[in-house]
Formats: structure tokens, C-alpha cells, sequence
């Protein structure tokens, strides 16, 4: 993975946009920042739910999730992006993006799709 390629990801989801945030480039839902790749170009900081998921991440694939000191106790991970994978990648760019989009913006993503109807075969 690398950052084009997340970010190809990322505006797959609504409304989400390249900007930046921190000063480094990042990815936004109506200019409200979810992900951003650090400064030493080889990570990225994605929001999550809750702070204990964390601990889950960075105990479950500490080859791919860890925090620093600074990030201790704030609902967010720092990732690899060289060990990140596609769809590892799509969950954690949803779970980020939820933090930050409106009620409206996820509604809208989890509405299902509108069914199409059937051809209809005509006899001759």
C-alpha cells in the first residue's frame, strides 16, 4: 500500500476528499480530517471508535499497529502503510470515516442499493 492508493480507497466513501490536516496530507469528509500520513511519509494515523481498540490493533498485528507516547489514550492508530492491505485498509478508512461524517453522510452509505428491475423477456 501507499498513500495514492489509500487515498483511492478513501474516495470510494462520500463526500471524502484530499486536503490536508496537521500539515501533512490527509483524506476529509466535508473538510473534517479521518486519516493523514505522518510526517516520516511511512505512516498514517487513522481515527477509531473507541480507545480500547488500540490495544485490540496494536496487540492483534503489532507488525501493523502501534502508537507512541503521543497518541496514548486518544481513539486513533498508527498503521504501516508499506504492510497495509487492501482490505484491511477499506475497514479502517470506514471506521475512521465514521467518526467524522454526518448522520445524513452515513445514512447514506448504508442505505441499500436501489433494486433494478428484471428485464422482461418478451415472447414472439
Amino acid at each position: 500500500m501507499d498513500w495514492r492508493r489509500l487515498c483511492t480507497l478513501g474516495r470510494e466513501l462520500p463526500e471524502v476528499s484530499e486536503g490536508t490536516w496537521y500539515g501533512t496530507p490527509a483524506l476529509l469528509v466535508r473538510r473534517k480530517g479521518f486519516v493523514r500520513l505522518k510526517e516520516d511519509g511511512r505512516t498514517v494515523v487513522f481515527l477509531l471508535d473507541d480507545v480500547d481498540d488500540q490495544e485490540l490493533l496494536t496487540a492483534g498485528k503489532p507488525e501493523l499497529y502501534f502508537i507512541t507516547d503521543h497518541y496514548a489514550g486518544h481513539a486513533s492508530v498508527l498503521a504501516r502503510l508499506a504492510r497495509l492491505r487492501t482490505g484491511e485498509a477499506r475497514l479502517r478508512l470506514l471506521q475512521a470515516w465514521r467518526q467524522k461524517a454526518s448522520a445524513a453522510l452515513q445514512a447514506r452509505l448504508d442505505a441499500p442499493e436501489p433494486r433494478r428491475p428484471r428485464a422482461r423477456r418478451v415472447r414472439p
